[in-house]
């Protein structure tokens, strides 16, 4: 993409009514991405998202589905026990030298 040229974000709702001319309207994608200015590949792609999970689907930017956000939650999660651990034991190594 050139400098100029600014990518075009959809909302949800674009989205899902895109998907629903589709799904609903028994019309082609190409004629429905056509009729609403949209490449055909990106309506292809939205209505593959919409049929692999539709109330997660297109949750918007800086936003993930359900089960994304508690996979990174427990990852973070894991992260801080991790480091809990590594201090735990550093301190044992510490307070074991000064018994001795």
């Amino acid at each position: 993409m050139s400098e100029k040229e600014v990518r075009r974000r959809f909302s949800r709702e674009f989205k899902e009514e895109a998907v629903r001319l589709v799904t609903e309207g028994r019309r082609p994608i190409s004629e429905v991405a056509r009729n609403l200015g949209v490449h055909e590949n990106s309506l292809y792609r939205w209505v593959r998202q919409h049929a692999e999970d539709p109330a997660g689907c297109f949750p918007g930017k800086g936003h993930l589905k359900p089960a994304d956000e508690e996979l990174a939650r427990l990852r973070r999660e894991l992260a801080d026990m991790k480091e809990e651990r590594e201090i735990l034991k550093k301190a044992l190594a510490i307070f074991s030298k000064h018994r001795v």
